[in-house]
C-alpha cells in the first residue's frame, strides 16, 4: 500500500456514546463515500489489555472510537479532509451531533505501510 494512513482515536464522553453511535449510523456512511474510510470501529464493552515496561492508561481511559483513512500523503489529507468537512451535506449531518463537545480527546496520527 503506498501512501499513508490517518488513525483517528476518539474518546467520547461516556455519558453521550450511545446517541454518538446512533449519530455516526448517518456520519459513517457519508464519510465513507467521501473519504477513503478503511473503516470505523467502536468500543464494544471489552476491557482493554494494557501492558508494557510502564503501562500507563489515560485519566480519560482508552478511546472509544477509532476509524482510519487512507491517502496519497498528508497534502492529499489536508484537502480532502478540509473538502468533507466543509461539505454542505456534512455540515448538516454535523449539526444534528448530539453533543460537540462531548469529545474528551481526539488524537490524529500518520502512519505508512513498511
Amino acid at each position: 500500500m503506498a501512501g499513508i494512513v490517518e488513525i483517528r482515536d476518539y474518546t467520547i464522553e461516556a455519558e453521550w456514546f450511545d446517541r454518538y453511535k446512533v449519530w455516526a449510523e448517518t456520519a459513517v456512511p457519508w464519510l465513507k463515500a467521501h473519504l477513503d474510510v478503511i473503516d470505523f470501529w467502536i468500543d464494544d464493552g471489552i476491557q482493554a489489555d494494557l501492558d508494557g515496561s510502564d503501562p500507563q492508561l489515560s485519566p480519560h481511559g482508552q478511546p472509544n472510537v477509532t476509524w482510519i483513512i487512507r491517502y496519497a500523503d498528508k497534502k492529499d489529507r489536508d484537502k480532502k479532509l478540509s473538502a468533507a468537512m466543509e461539505h454542505p451535506e456534512w455540515q448538516e449531518i454535523w449539526s444534528k451531533h448530539p453533543n460537540v463537545d462531548a469529545y474528551i480527546v481526539v488524537n490524529a496520527r500518520f502512519m505508512k505501510s513498511l
